[in-house]
């Protein structure tokens, strides 16, 4: 393992976390775990970062949990072993999901398991052509977690999800977008690139509008339609009353390009 297997760079407002523990294919050790976990956590709330990126380093984008890791903790039994979902999993998926301004997936390498849970807690993703994608569960006898029993069905459908888990077959990203799964390819060299000009992008654009979307899609599934509708009234309301959206009237109004802060 890398003395520092998850790595940050903050430049133009984008901040740019990755998983750099090439020997192992980023998989998830419990120092990687750690520091991932902190590090998102922090991201979220630096009100200086508008966008993020996360990527792996080298030929993998993550391998999931890291196996032999693993195999030592269950001498200690399951309870004990999977206490880590709760501790590490469970709080970096739900701030990638909820974190206020939007998140890239740099995926320019092999991305099964857990790794597939934090590709789909972002929300978008940039693939290297020909990437191979898998749940890979159930072939270590294991289910869901890193939030994939959510945000897998959502993109793909139940029956899809249920498939993948199933049979656990290896997909491609050219497979996962045509079924569902946000993103698009590129070239393995282009992947990392891309990914940080689409976020200098979003860091540019009205990013407290892109929080309130991100809060009504994350939270629609479990309202009525009326408790949607109000919801979304709420969002206009908050939007509407920050200086991007009075600014960005004006400078239409004006036939001036709009300059937006997220305040």
């Amino acid at each position: 393992m890398t003395e520092t297997p998850v790595v940050v760079d903050r430049r133009d407002a984008v901040a740019t976390i990755t998983l750099d523990d090439p020997e192992h294919r980023n998989a998830l050790t419990a120092a990687a775990k750690v520091m991932l976990r902190d590090a998102v956590a922090d991201i979220a709330a630096d009100e200086q970062v508008r966008a993020v990126v996360l990527t792996g380093s080298a030929r993998a984008f993550c391998l999931g949990q890291d196996l032999g890791e693993h195999a030592k903790a269950l001498e200690g039994g399951a309870e004990s072993a999977f206490a880590t979902v709760r501790e590490h999993y469970t709080p970096i998926v739900r701030n990638l999901l909820t974190m206020p301004k939007p998140v890239i997936a740099a995926v320019g390498g092999t991305c099964v398991g857990a790794g597939l849970g934090l590709a789909l807690a972002c929300d978008h993703r940039v693939f290297a052509d020909g990437v191979k994608l898998a749940t890979a569960f159930a072939g270590i006898g294991l289910t869901f977690d890193t939030g994939l029993s959510v945000t897998l069905p959502r993109a793909v459908g139940d029956a899809r999800a249920k498939e993948l888990m199933l049979f656990g077959r290896t997909f491609t990203a050219e497979e996962a977008i045509a079924w569902g799964i946000s993103g698009e390819t590129a070239i393995a060299e282009d992947v990392l690139p891309r990914a940080v000009d689409l976020a200098r992008q979003l860091a540019a654009g009205p990013t407290a509008a892109f929080a309130q979307s991100k809060r009504l899609i994350g939270h629609a599934p479990g309202l009525s339609l009326d408790e949607a509708l109000e919801a979304e009234a709420l969002g206009q309301i908050a939007c509407g009353a920050t200086s991007d959206h009075v600014d960005a009237v004006a400078s239409f109004l004006n036939r001036e390009t709009p300059v937006f802060t997220g305040r």
